[in-house]
C-alpha cells in the first residue's frame, strides 16, 4: 500500500465529499482535526482483502476499483485464488468505502486499487467514536448516511444472491 499525507488539502475539501454536504464549517474542521488526507496514484492498492484495519475513506476526488479473491475450479483436479474485479466506485456515487471497520473488527472484505489519482480522507474508528462524542448530532447524520449506503449495499448484495440462486437451480434441473 503506498500512500502520503496531502498538506494542500484542507478542511474545506472535505465540502466536496458527497456524505459531508450540508456538515458546517467548524464540524469539518473538527473532523479534519480527527483524520488525514491521503492520495494514492493509479494502480496503488488501498485496502487489502484479508487485512486487519480500522479506518474508513471518505471520497473527496478519484475512481477505484473493488475485488475479490475467489476459489475457482482451474481443472478437473485443481482449485486456485483469483482476484475478481467486483465493481468501480466514483466519489461522486460511492461517498465512502472501508466503513464496515468502523464498526466491526473483521479483516477487510475486499481489496480496493486507485484507478485514477484519488484524494481520500482516512478517519480511524477510535477517532471517528472521539468526534461523535465532540458533535453528536453531526456524528448522527454521518452515521445515518453510512447506514443508508450499507443498506443499498446489503439489498443489492440479497438481489443478486437471488439472482445467483435462480440460475444455479435452473443449470442444476436441466
Amino acid at each position: 500500500m503506498k500512500q502520503k499525507r496531502i498538506t494542500h488539502l484542507q478542511a474545506s475539501d472535505l465540502k466536496r465529499a458527497v456524505i459531508l454536504e450540508g456538515i458546517s464549517d467548524a464540524d469539518l474542521a473538527l473532523l479534519a482535526s480527527h483524520g488525514k488526507f491521503v492520495i494514492f496514484n493509479n494502480g496503488d492498492i488501498i485496502m487489502q482483502e484479508g487485512e486487519k484495519a480500522d479506518s474508513m475513506f471518505i471520497f473527496i476526488d478519484g475512481e477505484v476499483e473493488v475485488s475479490k479473491n475467489l476459489t475457482l475450479k482451474l481443472s478437473s483436479k485443481d482449485f486456485g485464488q483469483v482476484e475478481k474485479s467486483m465493481n468501480r466506485l466514483k466519489a461522486s456515487v460511492a461517498w465512502v468505502f472501508g466503513e464496515m471497520s468502523l464498526f466491526q473488527t473483521e479483516p477487510r472484505s475486499a481489496s480496493v486499487t486507485a484507478i485514477t489519482q484519488c484524494q481520500l480522507f482516512e478517519i480511524h474508528r477510535d477517532e471517528f467514536k472521539k468526534f461523535c462524542r465532540e458533535k453528536p448530532e453531526t456524528g448522527i447524520i454521518i452515521l445515518e448516511r453510512i447506514a443508508s449506503i450499507l443498506s443499498s449495499r446489503l439489498r443489492k448484495s440479497n438481489e443478486d444472491v437471488l439472482k445467483l440462486s435462480t440460475a444455479l437451480s435452473l443449470a442444476l434441473n436441466r
